[in-house]
């Protein structure tokens, strides 16, 4: 199982929290240090759509100019983006044997984890 993320990120410091709470083991990837993994986020975006994975609420986005968010307007554009920069990324992303979760809410993890 592995988690994708920033480190520095409130709601990845979270989900960490959580499964280590619980010895959930699992394999932490850094987008910033690791990069955004391509294949990865085309999976990604063929399974949930790149609306899904680009954060529009979140400060990094909100920092973009208007013609750099015009920009992103399908999984190419989406994935150079993220590419560019991993915090515009929704995250953390936890991918455990190939099915997905994007975010963290405690209930959303408890149900994937059959709690």
């Amino acid at each position: 199982m592995k988690l994708y993320g920033i480190p520095n990120c409130s709601t990845v410091k979270k989900a960490r929290a959580w499964l280590e709470e619980r010895d959930i083991p699992y394999e932490f990837h850094d987008f910033k240090k690791e990069g955004v993994p391509e294949p990865l986020m085309k999976r990604l975006c063929k399974l949930l759509g790149w609306e899904a994975l680009v954060n529009r609420s979140g400060q990094t986005w909100r920092k973009l100019d208007d013609a750099r968010k015009a920009q992103v307007k399908d999984v190419a554009s989406a994935i150079a983006l993220m590419k560019e920069n991993a915090s515009v990324i929704k995250r953390p992303i936890l991918d455990r044997d190939g099915q997905y979760q994007v975010g963290f809410s405690e209930e959303n993890y408890g149900a994937f984890f059959g709690e």
